[in-house]
């Protein structure tokens, strides 16, 4: 049943009610009349019945004319009197067939009145009424009987026109179903036409939508909205791709250019030293290039790896204050850690830590002055801030600050990959919080994470408070 087409499904499942449904009306009406037939012949019987019996009363003895005339056996109608015994009475006025009434019957009429049916000679199906009544100081059953020859042709002509009709009846619902289920689905099917136009060339097109205020039109409107969302993340993803191929394209170019240098002009090992040592550090920004990308990658398909415990803030500051602290120093900048509390956040503690040094690594590449780590809890949560003295974000830089390969206008020329920040959202989203950047009133940049307080606070050593440049 499942590989018939949908519109073939639903004009047999309709069929298939139909059919029941009239058939069950067929039969309700075939029986209503059967009743409706019955009813009146039984009140035909009850009324020569009693018109019978009103005669008999009437008469001193024997049977009257009147009674007579009301006995005579006619093609369509039967009356009889009848003794108790079974017998004719007075059979010498009384002609005609044969007694309707067996012995079973005669002792049932003795008591109350009895309707049955019995075929007549000719085969033909018929009607009767025994019912007992008193006559000169005896009781004698009075029976009268009616031919269904009339009713069997009229309840035969209901069949022969359902028979007819309801198949004809059953075909002409069909097809207007059919037809109905097609209108029905056409839009469906222009969506359809329309859905396989649509190609990963972002050129736009969308599905179209019914008029009508019903189902379809909400679903259009639903893989409408669906193909919104791919599009934008197809284009994130070129755009992704493309950053990428730029950014990886300038170290491998710087790459294999030491590489070649040495091997053209390094005569001497100090030469082939300092190649060699260019070459490592491009292969290390290759490498950190990579890592970040593929934490980017991991964390949009939900599977960067976390390894959730209580993590104490002062000791994740003393760890990032240990691995930067000697480069502000060469760059003759301070570096300020201040946390006196012993907090902490649920949180895994590497992540948490390249999280905070990118924002530091951040602040040491494009701010001025004192950089200043710091964290702020409120209603169960902590933030975590890194801000500077320098220029800040430009104001139409702040709402992409956290995307990646974006870069302020004045770091262009830098070695930065424009990763940085995004890496630290999307730590951030991975632990369920989230990633804020704004400029200070007092100038310089503020940004900032917020993470889940832990259930369970680890005490720690508080680290320095300041670390000079």
């Amino acid at each position: 049943m499942s590989r018939i087409p949908i519109r073939l499904r639903v004009t047999l499942v309709f069929a298939a009610v139909m059919a029941i449904v009239l058939a069950a009306t067929g039969l309700f009406l075939y029986l209503r009349l059967e009743s409706s037939l019955n009813n009146s012949i039984d009140d035909d019987l009850e009324s020569r019945s009693q018109q019978v019996i009103r005669v008999m009363r009437v008469v001193d003895r024997g049977l009257g004319e009147a009674a007579r005339s009301l006995l005579d056996t006619r093609a369509e109608d039967f009356a009889q009197i009848m003794t108790t015994s079974g017998r004719l009475f007075d059979p010498q006025h009384q002609h005609g067939q044969r007694p309707p009434l067996t012995r079973e019957r005669v002792a049932a009429a003795r008591q109350d009145a009895i309707t049955f049916e019995r075929a007549a000679p000719n085969g033909v199906p018929e009607r009767y009424l025994a019912r007992p009544f008193g006559f000169e100081g005896q009781t004698l059953i009075a029976v009268v009987g009616e031919s269904l020859e009339t009713r069997n042709d009229a309840l035969d002509s209901l069949l022969e026109l359902l028979l007819i009709g309801g198949p004809i009846a059953l075909l002409l619902a069909a097809l207007a179903a059919y037809w109905s289920v097609g209108a029905a689905l056409r839009p469906v099917d222009a969506m359809r036409r329309r859905a396989s136009e649509v190609s990963a060339s972002g050129s736009g097109q969308r599905l179209p939508v019914p008029d009508a205020r019903d189902e379809l039109r909400r679903l259009g409107e639903t893989l409408n909205q669906m193909l919104d969302r791919l599009q934008t993340a197809l284009e994130r993803e070129r755009a992704f791709v493309d950053d990428a191929s730029h950014e990886l394209r300038t170290p491998l170019a710087a790459h294999k250019a030491e590489l070649e240098l040495a091997l053209r002009y390094g005569a001497t090992s100090d030469e082939l030293r300092t190649a060699i040592a260019s070459a490592i550090e491009e292969a290390d920004r290759l490498s950190q290039l990579a890592e970040s990308l593929l934490v980017i990658a991991r964390s949009d398909k939900g599977e960067l790896t976390l390894k959730l415990e209580p993590v104490p803030i002062p000791a994740v500051f003393a760890t990032v204050r240990d691995r930067l602290g000697a480069r502000a120093e060469r760059e003759g900048r301070s570096l300020m850690f201040a946390d006196g509390s012993p907090e902490a956040v649920e949180a895994d503690r590497l992540r948490l830590e390249q999280a905070i040094g990118n924002l530091v690594e951040n602040a040491l590449r494009y701010g001025e002055g004192t950089v200043r780590v710091w964290s702020h809890t409120a209603d169960g949560r902590m933030e975590i801030h890194v801000s500077d003295d320098g220029p800040g974000f430009p104001p139409e830089f702040l709402p992409h600050a956290f995307e990646r390969f974006r870069r302020a206008d004045a770091a262009r020329s830098t070695d930065g990959t424009g990763l940085g920040l995004a890496i630290v959202k999307a730590i951030a989203k991975a632990h369920g919080g989230s990633a804020g950047a704004r400029n200070s009133t007092d100038g310089g940049a503020d940004v900032w994470i917020d993470l889940a307080h832990a259930t369970a606070p680890r005490q720690a050593p508080e680290p320095a408070a300041a670390n000079p440049g």
